[in-house]
């Protein structure tokens, strides 16, 4: 924050006024992303087999690997996961639609490592509440046949509101700035071989 003029207080002391980093408090960009992907994909009798490698960044600094297996059909309804670093198997259903912004995914899952069996869930959407306007997205680049660049973004904003009133003892006009902090969480580089 940047320091202003100072002003003498009543009893002589000298008192700091501060004016914020406008453009440090509203706009903020990570470029940084927190997971990197690198996904390998073989499409072959109506199946997609990957193998993904999923590298965390900090604070974590984990990795995970998974073997994925779904159909390739247009109305492909599930996906097989199998992560052996952790012992899990997952039957999972594709995203099913709510609404227009709200999905549910489904699934069966087993852990090798607790013996135990049970039903997993997942309610997704690319918007978000409290207040905050959320957006995540996912961006695509084909560099060329078999090579794909994926990154996934996020951003929370709030945008600007000019109230005021007239005839008040309130200010004439006021201003709320709002804010912009966007992300990119994740990176993907995609290698598919087809036959």
């Amino acid at each position: 924050m940047a320091a202003a003029a100072s002003d003498s207080g009543e009893d002589g002391d000298l008192q700091e006024i501060h004016e914020p980093d406008f453009l440090g408090e509203l706009f903020n960009i990570n470029l940084v992303p927190s997971d990197l992907f690198l996904k390998f994909r073989k499409q072959t009798e109506g199946f997609r087999v990957g193998l993904n490698f999923k590298f965390c960044n900090v604070p974590t600094n984990e990795y995970q690997a998974a073997v994925v297996l779904k159909p390739m059909a247009s109305n492909k309804r599930w996906k097989f996961v199998y992560e052996p670093l952790h012992g899990d198997i997952q039957l999972l259903s594709k995203k099913i639609p709510l609404t227009k912004y709200l999905n549910i995914q489904i699934g069966l899952c087993h852990s090798f490592h607790s013996n135990a069996t049970g039903w997993k869930w997942n309610l997704s959407t690319c918007l978000g509440g409290d207040g905050v306007s959320h957006i995540r997205n996912k961006s695509s680049l084909g560099l060329c046949r078999g090579v794909d660049l994926r990154i996934g973004w996020r951003a929370d904003y709030i945008p600007p509101e000019i109230e005021g009133e007239v005839s008040t003892a309130e200010s004439v006009l006021n201003m709320k700035h709002g804010h912009l902090h966007a992300s990119i969480d994740r990176f993907e580089a995609i290698f598919t071989s087809t036959n």
